[in-house]
């Protein structure tokens, strides 16, 4: 079994280290669209993603028709076709050069400003949504000392070739497994920590908060740490354009309520989660819907077909 694995993770990984080489050596334009293509035939392949996808944006839009929902589910799966395609070129960007201001559509950067003068940290909320890899050049270039929450690959050759392109501009990569106290070290250094809050985490380290109108079990570790220590939350997405380029959009820093109400901590994961919400509704066809994020228990409707 150990033996087919590392195969596995073998193939895996010179599977990875090819496409990488087509890629970086192809015009942007052309990477792009060619990953948008790939995207609408993997949801082809991957049925079961296809109808979960379906599924969880029907749920979420009971308003939308079948075929209105098709459509977008088709979007999402070119979007995140191009994203992938587009996490390999990471790199590619150049530091010092018109890159950020040429591919980068820039809003709220004065928020970002203000929060890292209070001289905490930042923490910087964001979800699967758009191209938030992006922000890994981004920021760096902008001068802000920036790292990302990540949680390590299955295969450890892919995840340290991924980690390289991730920290090739200046940013660094914290092990999600690693915890709270690896974020608060950074965050003592005076730099910023991105977070995707939108991702399940099973009790006792989450609460059970709306989320396109269904409970989803969501992580306390941001809302506890911005709550003891008073750390400002800058909501922050990277969205992508219709003309490939990007649009990093920054809101005001807040500041959680802290005391001694036991229901404050579900509450600010609340308020935390509505701020991803709203951002995935200015466009439904950017946001992870594919993976199931919806596992907390719920009388099963009698239409239900999918478990999500």
């Amino acid at each position: 079994m150990k033996r087919s694995r590392a195969l596995q993770f073998q193939l895996e990984y010179i599977a990875l280290l090819v496409m990488a080489a087509v890629v970086r050596h192809l015009p942007r334009t052309f990477v792009l669209w060619g990953g948008q293509c790939l995207g609408r035939l993997a949801g082809w392949v991957q049925p079961a993603r296809h109808r979960l996808a379906r599924h969880n944006m029907q749920r979420a839009f009971p308003e939308m028709s079948s075929a209105e929902v098709a459509r977008n589910v088709s979007r999402v799966f070119a979007h995140f076709g191009a994203s992938s395609v587009d996490m390999l070129r990471l790199d590619r960007f150049r530091p010092g050069s018109d890159d950020l201001q040429r591919y980068f559509d820039l809003s709220g950067i004065d928020h970002i400003r203000r929060a890292y003068g209070y001289d905490r940290g930042v923490l910087f909320l964001t979800g699967h949504l758009g191209v938030w890899e992006a922000g890994n050049f981004a920021m760096p270039e902008l001068g802000f000392p920036f790292d990302v929450v990540a949680k390590p690959m299955k295969n450890p050759r892919v995840d340290t070739y991924v980690t390289r392109l991730r920290e090739s501009h200046g940013a660094r990569v914290l092990d999600s497994k690693k915890g709270a106290r690896r974020i608060l070290k950074s965050l003592q250094q005076g730099r910023g920590v991105a977070i995707l809050l939108d991702q399940h985490i099973r009790p006792p380290g989450s609460v059970a908060v709306d989320f396109f109108g269904r409970k989803a079990y969501t992580t306390t570790a941001i809302t506890n740490m911005a709550m003891k220590f008073q750390i400002p939350v800058v909501p922050i997405f990277i969205t992508r354009l219709p003309d490939f380029r990007y649009r990093l959009s920054a809101e005001a820093p807040m500041f959680l309520e802290n005391g001694a109400d036991s229901d404050l901590i579900h509450r600010n994961t609340q308020l935390l989660t509505d701020r991803i919400e709203a951002a995935a509704r200015r466009d439904v066809t950017q946001w992870f819907w594919m993976h199931k994020r919806w596992r907390v228990p719920e009388e099963k409707a009698p239409d239900d077909t999918i478990s999500a």
